[in-house]
């Protein structure tokens, strides 16, 4: 008997291919062959918003070679991934094939694992089960809801806007994030204030550094030191004065192992140590799991299988020893109830296939798995343990009394850390007693100014999005990039900057759509979307009570709302090709100079400095040292090695070429400025289509 096994992806299904026998054909699907047509919005919003899914035309070919293979077949298996959108691929699948209406009249049935390894391969062969109607449900309901906002809100950013804006449920509020966090860089006020910093001497010549904590044994916050007048009188009271060893406290510390990757984790951690975007971990991600290195990598469990962690002890046993491996096997628990796409954590498939004996076939793959499989081994690994000293000194000024402290640490046992390394500094302390003399040696005031948030990098916004339940692990990267390509945020030195078009967007949608944007709507409607997977809502209610409220004011908005930068601005530019006079327009890509003899001239030209998603830059207030005529702006490195880097450089760049990496009234050192990155590229919707595109 032969038996037609249908997977996502070719890779996939060349890996299933080696651990069944003769009996099996592995093919793959390509990812999804059916879906809502792009020309339309293809929804009956009269009858039940029931979706109008075609058979795209990229896919016809394969959809046909598949119903062929069907035909031959004694029975078929559906085998996509265990998520909702891997049982949708599953559900379409029998609609396209002609399974589900009986034109191909052969058994079905469906299996899912969460590792493509023999044994769980094997395992879900003989546990077999029928599709999943709630989880289609759920995918549907998202894949509905998503099209309605999309489809709907889109055309009326294009009138009222500009054309090729579009509006999404996930990445309207992403966006909104980026735009709130710039909103509270412009408000912030920096606020002065000063540290004071000593270093003290032993009677054996040993000198450490300490703090100033306390003031006549008041604790003294952030501000207490406010200017450098307050700093110089705490300077000249404590002149040539002495020390004394208050109190000392020793404690052991123990710092616990890290979790297992999830989704989110993964995307942060690999933005962190491999600057790779979410959009390339998960790409890389996909391909690690189809190869069998990996689990099934969209997931929000910490869940380990038995086997996984027995196997972790007996590597660590063999390889480490016996003090780093845990006595008993650590166990997590998501600290969301949304933890239901998987069945566990991203964790390597074996234990014992160590990346350095890994060859895997791009450097990119090498890193990704190496950081899946370090994180999983430190996962149940011991603790480590450091010792923690603290000496408070005080000294006895002419006007108050002080309390500095000193803080030292050692590691005891590395614990985890010897595989997931993270920085750990000592800092040694010389040994002291209480009530030991010290001489105050120097006192250092500091100058210092609060700063304001930082803006979101890849990594942070993924953390922001999955804290406000926004979005589930499928969605992260794709809604990342699509904001990227809409040119609604530009990266500057990996950190995301919303250009004019993107507040300009935001500004409408927060104005006349506030609950489209608003944080609690978007994560409201995952737990609804929740609630369908697990049988207590039916989509179609779900879809209905959103829409109609919807419907009814996106029509009135039409009515009200009256077209952005409606009027083109006057400009004293002449038009190269007719001679008229330009005037400034907006697009998706921001303002740019356009002829005003428009229809009859269609000349555009960029508008010079627009400066869209640049950061103003700050003046020092000095005169180009070289030039005599630019001010010196502060600047940032936006290429290479020092991207991010501060520098100082002359207005009238390129005109002048003047920069610096010291402050200007410093020693000056010559560098250059280059260029944003080039944006990445990403899928047409910000759902379902990370498995479209890694296929």
């Amino acid at each position: 008997m032969t038996k037609l096994v249908i997977v996502e992806s070719p890779t996939k299904a060349k890996t299933i291919g080696r651990f069944l026998g003769k009996d099996f054909v592995v093919t793959s699907s390509y990812g999804h062959v059916r879906d809502l047509p792009k020309s339309k919005l293809g929804i009956d919003v009269e009858h039940d918003f029931l979706p109008q899914y075609i058979i795209p035309t990229k896919v016809k070919k394969r959809v046909t070679a598949l119903k062929k293979e069907a035909a031959k077949s004694d029975s078929i298996i559906l085998a996509t991934d265990e998520d909702r959108e891997g049982e949708a691929i599953a559900w379409h699948l029998l609609h396209a094939l002609g399974l589900a209406d009986g034109k191909i009249e052969k058994p079905v049935s469906r299996i899912v694992f969460h590792e493509i390894t023999e044994k769980a391969i094997q395992a879900a062969l003989e546990h077999p089960r029928s599709i999943d109607d709630r989880l289609v449900d759920a995918q549907q309901a998202r894949r509905v809801l998503d099209r309605l906002v999309g489809y709907k809100l889109s055309p009326f950013l294009w009138k009222k806007i500009a054309s090729g804006l579009s509006a999404g449920r996930v990445q309207s509020v992403a966006l909104r994030l980026i735009v709130d966090r710039e909103d509270e860089i412009r408000a912030f006020v920096h606020q002065e204030y000063w540290s004071v910093d000593a270093v003290f001497a032993t009677n054996k010549n040993e000198e450490f550094g300490a703090s100033l904590v306390k003031q006549d044994n008041a604790v003294l916050d952030k501000f207490a030191v406010p200017n450098q007048l307050s700093a110089t009188t705490i300077q000249e009271d404590l002149q040539n004065k002495k020390g004394i060893v208050e109190r000392i406290e020793k404690k052991e510390l123990k710092k616990n192992p890290p979790t297992p990757f999830t989704t989110s984790t993964l995307q942060q951690e690999a933005a962190k140590r491999l600057r790779f975007s979410a959009k390339k971990t998960m790409l890389i991600a996909q391909r690690l799991y189809e190869q069998g290195f990996i689990t099934y990598m969209r997931t929000d469990s910490l869940n380990l299988s038995s086997e996984s962690t027995a196997g972790a002890k007996q590597w660590l046993s063999d390889r480490l020893g016996e003090r780093y491996a845990s006595d008993a096997p650590r166990t997590f628990k998501a600290k969301s109830k949304l933890a239901q796409e998987a069945h566990e954590a991203i964790r390597p498939t074996d234990p014992f296939r160590e990346p350095e004996k890994t060859k895997l076939e791009s450097p990119a793959e090498d890193k990704l798995y190496a950081l899946i499989w370090s994180r999983f081994m430190g996962s149940q690994m011991p603790q480590a343990i450091v010792n923690s000293t603290t000496y408070d000194i005080a000294v006895l000024g002419d006007k108050h009394s002080y309390t500095f402290r000193a803080h030292g640490k050692q590691m005891i046992f590395d614990g985890f850390l010897k595989i997931w390394n993270q920085k750990f500094e000592e800092k040694d302390l010389p040994i002291l007693n209480e009530q030991d003399n010290l001489t105050l040696a120097n006192l250092m005031p500091e100058q210092h100014f609060t700063e304001p948030p930082a803006r979101f990098s890849e990594a942070t916004l993924v953390k922001a999005l999955e804290e406000h339940g926004i979005g589930r692990p499928s969605t992260y990267a794709p809604t990342i990039s699509v904001i990227q390509t809409r040119n609604y945020v530009q990266k500057d030195a990996g950190k995301f900057i919303p250009t004019e078009i993107g507040e300009l967007v935001h500004k409408v949608m927060k104005e006349h759509f506030p609950e489209i944007v608003d944080l609690n709507f978007t994560a409201n409607m995952e737990n609804e979307l929740d609630e369908i997977a697990e049988g207590g809502r039916k989509w179609n209610g779900v879809i209905k009570a959103f829409y109609e409220p919807f419907a009814k004011k996106l029509e009135q908005k039409y009515a009200e709302v009256e077209k952005q930068n409606a009027v083109p601005e006057k400009t004293d530019v002449m038009c190269e090709k007719c001679g008229k006079p330009m005037v400034i327009k907006m697009s998706r890509f921001g303002k740019f100079l356009a002829c005003s003899g428009f229809p009859e001239c269609r000349s555009t030209k960029k508008l010079e400095g627009s400066g869209a998603g640049k950061e103003p830059p700050k003046s020092t207030g000095l005169k180009c040292p070289k030039c005599t005529e630019g001010d010196v702006i502060e600047r940032r490195v936006s290429r290479g090695r020092a991207r991010g880097k501060i520098f100082w450089g002359c207005s009238r760049y390129p005109k002048c070429d003047y920069a610096t990496w010291e402050n200007p009234l410093g020693e000056q050192k010559e560098t250059k400025g280059e260029d944003k990155e080039a944006q990445t590229e990403e899928p047409e919707s910000e759902e379902d289509t990370e498995k479209e595109s890694s296929i």
